[in-house]
């Protein structure tokens, strides 16, 4: 896995820039813990999970973006395993620190006590291969889709199943799910006959969808990437270069598309969202997306709104997510609700949270062997020190 800065972007050179190595099978998705801008998970193909720590003198480019040399980074700070099979999806809490999920060929749902490594829930009866995991906004609930064209939505805290979605779209493509409120959804999939689609849910009702809009017929599966703050939902297509918005409005149709979006030529083999705290407030960026292409690299992707003026446009910019966890896993677990800590996008404001707490330490295996060997190693000359003057110990 390749790790760079988001604030210098370059070049990374093959068997030259430093890396992180450490699963003994393929890496099929990683997931930035929200709550700590150094640290990620990683899930792969060896059915284990490991998180890691970036190191702060960590620098894979120089100052003109080309690949510095580096040794591999292969310490890991904890591994988590539990599944059977390749572990396919990772989605940290938002939040609870150290609190992830994640979703296995082995057809199960967990829940992880990243501090203490441990599965604390597990679903267990999941009836096929899991296309997609989401939490709500507070982490109270949490839902899957699943090959069976089901959606089912968990209590994270238990494992129990509160409800299902039958047949969320009648087409074969892989659904993909987002919450925009603690009570209202999108999905992305398909109709009967192939017909790319968006469907909004109202959780409080879910006998039928509340709205349906169609968008095209290509072949691969959308990607919706929802930007709470300003009401934006983003979908992406995997295998084509469109990126489409669309605004949401409490009224029928609730959904209505901006504008053309972004196109482009060169398809997408993945997307994802940088945090509101890493744009270019003052520059009126409100959306940047990430786009992974085959060959050609990471394409950063910058939705602007134009101002004139060069005030901070608070509109645009209520407060968002800080990179706080509102409660600790074992509140959370025990029951505790709480809305996401937010923070001031307005550049004068240094980014200031509502609350602020301190971040779990961690210390990889390797690190602690090292301060492990390093003590007895003065141990064993205090003890040499004593025998010499005489003194029983």
């Amino acid at each position: 896995m390749m790790v760079g800065r988001l604030d210098r972007p370059g070049r990374f050179t093959s068997g030259v820039s430093p890396i992180f190595s450490g699963h003994s099978g393929a890496v099929l998705d990683m997931d930035w813990n929200p709550h700590n801008d150094d640290m990620f998970a990683s899930a792969s193909e060896d059915t284990n999970i490991k998180i890691w720590q970036v190191p702060e003198d960590w620098e894979p480019t120089d100052e003109n973006g080309e690949g510095k040399p580096g040794e591999e980074h292969k310490d890991s700070l904890a591994d988590l395993e539990a599944h059977r099979k390749k572990v396919t999806l990772l989605r940290y809490h938002p939040t609870a620190g150290n609190t992830l999920m994640s979703t296995s060929a082995d057809y199960t749902v967990k829940i992880w006590d990243v501090e203490n490594t441990t599965a604390v829930t597990s679903v267990d009866d999941v009836p096929n291969l899991v296309h997609d995991v989401v939490w709500d906004s507070k982490g109270e609930s949490a839902a899957f889709s699943c090959k069976d064209k089901n959606l089912r939505i968990i209590d994270p805290r238990t494992g129990a199943i509160s409800s299902t979605i039958e047949t969320v779209h009648e087409g074969s493509k892989s659904v993909k799910i987002t919450y925009a409120t603690d009570s209202l959804m999108f999905t992305t999939g398909a109709s009967k006959q192939s017909t790319r689609e968006i469907r909004v849910w109202d959780l409080k009702n879910t006998s039928k969808p509340i709205h349906t809009e169609n968008v095209d017929t290509a072949a691969g599966a959308m990607i919706p990437l929802w930007d709470p703050d300003t009401n934006v939902l983003f979908l992406c297509g995997k295998g084509d270069g469109i990126v489409r918005l669309y605004e949401y409005e409490n009224k029928s149709p609730y959904i209505f598309k901006l504008n053309d979006g972004f196109r482009s030529n060169t398809p997408g083999k993945g997307y994802c969202m940088v945090p509101k705290r890493g744009l270019d407030i003052m520059g009126c960026e409100t959306a940047r997306i990430l786009k992974v292409t085959s060959g050609q690299g990471i394409h950063p992707l910058t939705f602007t709104v134009p101002r004139k003026s060069d005030a901070f446009q608070d509109d645009i910019f209520p407060e968002s997510a800080a990179p706080t966890p509102a409660h600790s896993h074992a509140e959370w677990f025990g029951g505790s609700a709480k809305s996401p800590v937010t923070m001031s996008m307005n550049p004068k404001d240094g980014g200031t949270a509502k609350i602020t707490k301190s971040k779990t330490s961690f210390k990889s295996v390797a690190s602690v062997s090292k301060e492990l060997e390093a003590a007895k190693k003065r141990i064993s000359e205090l003890e040499a020190l004593l025998k010499k003057n005489g003194i029983s110990y």
